[in-house]
């Protein structure tokens, strides 16, 4: 099961490889509207990325439910677990 920290580690190289930045600093705060460039697109490309990485899958409800960085990395550490 990974931590919190390693998630965040995890997902800030997700961030950063779908962006190509690496001036992204995640936080659980963090959302859309605080990254230049993250659309839907870009939303569809972090989650399909989450679910490779940790062989997960989310439904419809769960990507409806996520409002923030934090929300994102609360799923993945109950789905992962």
């Amino acid at each position: 099961m990974p931590t919190e920290v390693e998630i965040y580690g995890d997902l800030t190289e997700i961030f950063h490889d779908v962006f190509m930045r690496d001036d992204i600093k995640l936080s659980p705060e963090l959302t859309a509207k605080g990254v230049q460039g993250w659309d839907s697109f870009k939303q569809i490309e972090i989650i399909m990325a989450c679910e490779e990485k940790w062989g997960i899958k989310f439904n419809t409800r769960e990507l409806d439910a996520l409002r923030c960085v934090g929300d994102l990395a609360t799923m993945v550490e109950k789905k992962a677990g």
